[in-house]
């Protein structure tokens, strides 16, 4: 048969067009693909034994002949299928269930390999619904005898039906995996040639043989992620600069020192870095990664001053129109001693005119107005990992070689660690703010049982009684489940209408995303003013919501947050010179689940947490992958850190040493081919 990894999956036995479809929701249109479908885990079918000597809960594989087969039927009306298989040593009993075709199947005398756990059926030793397979002359096992690959699954599509197209496609296209990577890579960094590693992973000799040659697919991918972002790196710098900017320190150490709080070392450094790419004939594209309250809207607006001074404008991009109202707010007062004209443009308001304005600032919406002002030099887009290389290429202007574009910052307040962020963006300069403006006060975090909640509530009364503050009360949802699995979370308006009981001399409002734009801002004005003691969101709040005399978080359900958003929730307080507390509500005691809260107790770093979260959970908690956009990988995964710091100096290596890697290149050459 005449395949070649390029062809397309239905080129198989047995893939007709239906099936193809039920594998392009595994993301498999290519026979290639198929290959590098990795098993997410192993059966150990590998003991081989005689009949004779199966023991109980053995997991074992037999070989042997069909002897009898029948269907039975139980009184309760289910089809039972048994078989006697025999070798030369004994018999024992097959059992399986509503599988009446097997009668048919296995007609007595056909040679069968079992494999599976060893019980009792009707006080004899059986194996209760093996794994199965037809054996005739010299055909190797596929889903007996050995290591047995459990694959990603879709409806319609198991793992052994996955296991019999590898089957088949592998030796058809073995010839065809050409190594592409120099033998001193390979050697120098125990890595698998190419070719044995697809083999390892779908036929693994031993489990240490299958994690070599996952090991060996995951490098390949974080390669190329890298050797893509280098390479988009490089086309951003083929960009000239829309207009050029004066960068006149003097201006910009003016707008410093008019700021009523010092700057930390790290906003130094960053304005620092950011003044430098100003200063290119290539537009900036630099990413400015900061914790919780590091204070990135200062540095942007830094930013900000530089366009301004030079006689252009500023457009500033938020995911939300609550975090666009804050950025317009906290511009406006760093900006009061200063003639800037500052204009909201969002889809429910637009505040001043775009014409005369210095600074715009929307929701990302806006980014399809940029082409229209004409004098936008810089663009600084808020959380990063909303808005991917497809929306910065809208900023690009022109068309073959007289592609311009403005300077863009990109910011985000999700703290990644910074190898993972390293190769994430790596078609983006990075910048990092570390550690927290000077004078914030550490934020004391708690743990409340349900048992102490009534003490907590009567605290809570004192603390607004006596100190004149504001607390936040966050809900997963905005109503009540009726799953049994949702029992337990605390809707939004449910808990709104039991603290107005408990707290009836306080007023409270109601925040969620159901709410319409006027009500959201309403609710949200009578806050910041202090006419509202207590505030009851859904996670609306996570990003953007900066109220100084707001001291107190409280996280209903917090079991059901990752580290990182339970960071960002608390970030909503300690702003200010004023103590500030989170307290974390939960009725679940789950070992897991009490290590991730403990770690909020613990320490009030991001970039901490989020490290502390890779291991602990995976990616999934820290970035959102499928909700934010956060870069996904099939094969790899963003924990493992040796293996992405590895990747990257290799891509590294390849970019300024071409030839030694020209059959690297030249295999990314071709899959682009074949991709276009």
């Amino acid at each position: 048969m005449s395949v070649n990894l390029n062809s397309p999956i239905t080129e198989l036995p047995l893939v007709g067009p239906q099936y193809a479809k039920k594998l392009k929701r595994l993301e498999i249109t290519t026979i290639n693909d198929l290959l590098h479908h990795v098993p997410r885990r192993y059966l150990d079918f590998s003991k081989t034994v005689n009949i004779a000597d199966t023991k109980i809960d053995d997991i074992v594989t037999v070989s042997g002949k069909i002897s009898a087969i029948k269907n039975q039927y139980t009184k309760y009306g289910k089809k039972l299928q048994i078989a006697e298989v025999t070798d030369n040593s004994g018999t024992i009993l097959a059992v399986w269930f509503n599988q009446t075709y097997l009668v048919q199947t296995f007609p007595v005398g056909t040679k069968v390999s079992l494999a599976g756990k060893v019980g009792w059926y009707a006080r004899k030793k059986a194996f209760v619904s093996p794994e199965y397979e037809i054996m005739s002359g010299t055909k190797k096992s596929v889903h007996t005898g050995r290591l047995i690959p459990l694959y990603p699954e879709t409806a319609g599509v198991s793992s052994k039906w996955l296991r019999g197209r590898v089957a088949f496609a592998f030796p058809n296209i073995e010839k065809e995996l050409k190594e592409y990577l120099p033998n001193t890579v390979i050697s120098d960094n125990k890595l698998l040639k190419y070719n044995s590693a697809i083999s390892s992973v779908h036929f693994p000799a031993d489990a240490s043989n299958a994690e070599f040659g996952k090991r060996r697919l995951s490098f390949n991918e974080l390669l190329f992620f890298q050797l893509r972002s280098i390479q988009r790196k490089q086309g951003w710098q083929k960009n000239k600069v829309l207009y050029m900017l004066e960068v006149d320190q003097t201006i910009v150490d003016k707008f410093i020192k008019s700021l009523p709080f010092e700057l930390t070392d790290s906003q130094e450094r960053s304005i620092k870095e950011i003044l430098a790419d100003l200063e290119n004939d290539y537009p900036m594209n630099r990413l400015l990664e900061g914790d919780v309250g590091s204070g990135k809207t200062v540095v942007a607006a830094a930013t900000a001053m530089v366009a301004f001074s030079s006689g252009y404008q500023t457009a500033i991009m938020a995911p939300t129109q609550i975090l666009a109202d804050q950025h317009y707010t906290t511009l406006r007062d760093v900006f009061k001693k200063f003639k800037l004209r500052i204009s909201l443009i969002t889809s429910s308001k637009k505040r001043a005119d775009v014409g005369k304005a210095d600074i715009f600032v929307g929701t990302h919406a806006l980014i399809h107005k940029v082409s229209t002002f004409d004098q936008v030099a810089l663009v600084i887009i808020d959380e990063q990992h909303r808005f991917g290389v497809e929306q910065r290429a809208h900023l690009v202007k022109g068309t073959g070689k007289n592609k311009k574009s403005p300077h863009v910052l990109t910011m985000t307040a999700t703290p990644i660690p910074r190898t993972v962020a390293l190769t994430a963006y790596g078609d983006l300069d990075l910048s990092t703010l570390d550690e927290l403006p000077r004078g914030r006060k550490k934020i004391t975090t708690w743990i409340v049982p349900n048992k102490k909640r009534e003490g907590a509530y009567n605290w809570i009364t004192k603390q607004i009684v006596n100190k004149n503050i504001q607390v936040f009360v966050i809900c997963p949802l905005i109503e009540e489940s009726q799953k049994e699995t949702m029992k337990q979370v605390k809707a939004a308006s449910a808990e709104y209408e039991k603290l107005t009981k408990i707290f009836p001399e306080h007023k409270l409002g109601l925040l969620h995303s159901r709410l319409k734009a006027k009500e959201k801002d309403k609710v949200m004005e009578s806050f910041r003013k202090g006419e509202t003691n207590i505030l009851v969101s859904t996670p609306v709040v996570e990003v953007g919501v900066d109220i100084p005399n707001a001291t107190i978080m409280i996280i209903e359900a917090a079991d059901r947050f990752g580290l990182a958003q339970l960071h960002q929730l608390r970030g909503r307080v300690g702003r200010s010179d004023k103590k500030s507390y989170c307290l974390l509500f939960s009725e679940v005691r789950g070992q897991k689940i009490m290590s991730r809260l403990n770690a909020m107790t613990k320490t009030n770093s991001g970039f901490e947490l989020a490290e502390l979260d890779l291991r602990l959970r995976g990616p999934g908690e820290i970035f959102g992958v499928k909700q934010s956009g956060f870069p996904g990988l099939k094969i790899a995964s963003w924990q493992d850190i040796i293996l992405i710091k590895l990747a990257r100096k290799v891509a590294q290596d390849a970019v300024e040493n071409e030839k030694i890697y020209s059959k690297l290149f030249d295999y990314i050459k071709s899959e682009q081919t074949v991709a276009n």
